[in-house]
């Protein structure tokens, strides 16, 4: 047998997560509610908040996912308690796996559920407070050349982008240097994994 490829954080929090929703969303009085993933693809997220004075008081989460996206939301849920919802809006993928003590990089993806759904819950909460889009979501540049983002990316798979020549057709990233195309790549791989479309 292989040696195992998780931390003992990751094993800690795979096999004790903290916060899960064990029964009906309704036994939990949440006021933020967000949601991500597709279950065909087998990942899907539910991120259930309470949140008093911007700031969140309680979590819970459930998940149909593998190892690295139940410990990842497991420490999320952790991190988040106590935590002004500005503050944990910006809390990124690479921030879990920091704090699992990594991550196999082809489970990186699997990180990104439990962000994704954290801020679709505050958004939420926003909403219903009447203050829709208050924090915009950060992004990162990949094709440093023209200046495309992972929005960017996201934004044209959304729009039907697929492949590399369909990420190009939508984008124009990859035409002067070429050398966004892995990272970009891997971006829609992921985007695949979450939206399943």
């Amino acid at each position: 047998m292989s040696d195992w490829l998780y931390s003992d954080t990751v094993k800690e929090h795979f096999t004790h997560p903290r916060n899960v929703l064990f029964e009906d969303e309704s036994s939990f009085p949440a006021n933020a509610r967000g949601q991500t993933g597709n279950i065909k693809c087998g990942d899907q997220m539910l991120m259930l908040l309470i949140i008093k004075d911007d700031s969140i008081t309680d979590v819970r989460w459930k998940t149909y996912g593998c190892a690295s996206a139940i410990a990842s939301t497991s420490m999320l849920s952790e991190m988040i308690k106590g935590m002004n919802i500005k503050d944990a809006y910006v809390i990124r993928p690479q921030d879990l796996v920091e704090k699992l003590g990594g991550l196999p990089d082809y489970k990186i993806h699997c990180s990104v559920l439990g962000d994704k759904a954290l801020r679709s819950a505050i958004d939420d909460y926003l909403e219903k407070t009447g203050r829709p889009g208050l924090f915009k979501e950060p992004s990162t540049e990949i094709c440093h050349c023209l200046g495309i983002t992972d929005k960017d990316i996201e934004d044209a798979y959304n729009h039907g982008a697929r492949n590399w020549e369909q990420l190009q057709e939508a984008t124009k990233i990859g035409t002067v240097c070429g050398g966004c195309k892995e990272k970009a790549l891997e971006l829609l791989h992921s985007y695949e994994h979450i939206y399943g479309m």
